[in-house]
């Protein structure tokens, strides 16, 4: 039997296909970033996704790309995306597609692969210079499974497992800094809510050969206990405050795309979400606050 609802979501463009009628938390700043990535890169991609929250766009026997979508174990989707792109290459040399049949081949993956168990194939994949497109959407935890804390997880937080007064009391992983240290052709940080950046650097990485690498902030409505309406402010904040540089690597230089002229204080950013409200209640943890503050200030001082 044909579900007609999906058959007329095939006509709609991509910003009321994209999620449509799929079990997506609303809010959710991973699915806004990817809309946008979605608009610019078109139907002739082919996605393969890491086991994560984007996993479940899929709805057997549907997706909503109208391109073609492979899923893959959290930590091989780099390999995944090898073996497509060698397949698409070879096609092309023995003349089997022209070359307007061709895919760019995009990896999307959350934090818990793209900082954690997915470092390896990334890394093997930028040193084979794999002509691909990898998209992390950064919920900083294993969101799919109950925001469990991930290597992407900023100090202080809760998780569901990291519930003791303090919070996270490890350190958010460098990613960027990570894939920059390979040398790939591109790596950005993005974040939905800053969608002209955003469209900037997804753009420049389509006129680019080789391992792109863009990492998006994902405010996440439910791991990180706000309203979803307030998405898009969180997103503002995380960059208003310096928490998200928004910035890039090409050709060894990294260069900053936005910076705040006033910064916000970091605790703007904090307060407003309920995984960090034991930081203000039932007493404010200042050594804490004024730590994190401080690691942000330091960050910038650097940069400007």
């Amino acid at each position: 039997m044909t579900d007609t609802r999906f058959a007329r979501m095939k006509d709609l463009p991509s910003t009321h296909w994209l999620g449509a009628g799929t079990p997506m938390c609303a809010g959710c700043g991973g699915l806004q970033a990817l809309h946008q990535i979605y608009d610019i890169l078109g139907n002739k991609t082919v996605f393969v996704n890491a086991a994560g929250c984007m996993t479940l766009l899929s709805i057997y026997p549907f997706t909503p790309f109208r391109g073609s979508w492979l899923y893959t174990a959290m930590g091989s989707a780099p390999a995944g995306a090898q073996g497509i792109r060698d397949a698409l290459d070879i096609l092309l040399e023995q003349k089997h597609i022209p070359p307007e049949e061709d895919l760019t081949t995009v990896v999307l993956s959350g934090d818990g692969s793209a900082y954690g168990m997915g470092v390896s194939a990334t890394s093997g994949a930028i040193d084979r210079g794999l002509d691909f497109l990898y998209i992390c959407y950064d919920n900083e935890g294993y969101g799919n499974t109950g925001q469990q804390f991930s290597a992407g997880t900023p100090h202080g937080a809760k998780t569901s497992t990291s519930k003791g007064p303090r919070g996270y009391p490890g350190y958010k992983k460098d990613l960027f800094a990570l894939w920059a240290a390979n040398k790939p052709a591109y790596v950005a940080t993005v974040i939905g809510a800053e969608p002209l950046d955003l469209a900037r650097k997804i753009e420049k990485a389509t006129q680019l050969k080789g391992p792109r690498l863009i990492i998006a902030l994902s405010p996440c409505p439910t791991g990180w206990d706000f309203d979803p309406k307030e998405s898009t402010e969180i997103g503002r904040l995380a960059v208003k405050t310096g928490v998200w540089p928004l910035k890039e690597y090409q050709d060894g230089r990294v260069s900053h795309t936005k910076i705040p002229k006033e910064r916000l204080p970091v605790e703007d950013y904090l307060k407003v979400q309920g995984r960090f409200a034991h930081l203000f209640e039932p007493v404010r943890n200042e050594a804490m606050l004024a730590e994190i503050q401080q690691r942000i200030d330091d960050y910038w001082a650097d940069v400007v």
